[in-house]
């Protein structure tokens, strides 16, 4: 996966999670600093679907309606 596409999901998994009514402000606020961290880290390829599960049941209902299950 590019850089660029790899980018364009993880934007669009944290604006999901910004808008997720499923999701309180503190979790929305911890999902995004992990994400942030994993990037910077280049692990969100490979592990962040698994590891975004392991937050929370509601990340997986949102990553579907994403279509990125």
């Amino acid at each position: 996966m590019s850089s660029h596409k790899k980018h364009q999901h993880l934007e669009r998994i944290k604006d999901a999670v910004q808008k997720s009514p499923q999701l309180d402000q503190s979790k929305k606020s911890d999902t995004i600093k992990l994400l942030e961290e994993w990037v910077e880290e280049d692990k969100a390829e490979g592990l962040l679907y698994q590891e975004l599960i392991k937050l929370t049941a509601e990340m997986k209902d949102i990553l579907a309606e994403l279509g990125l299950k």
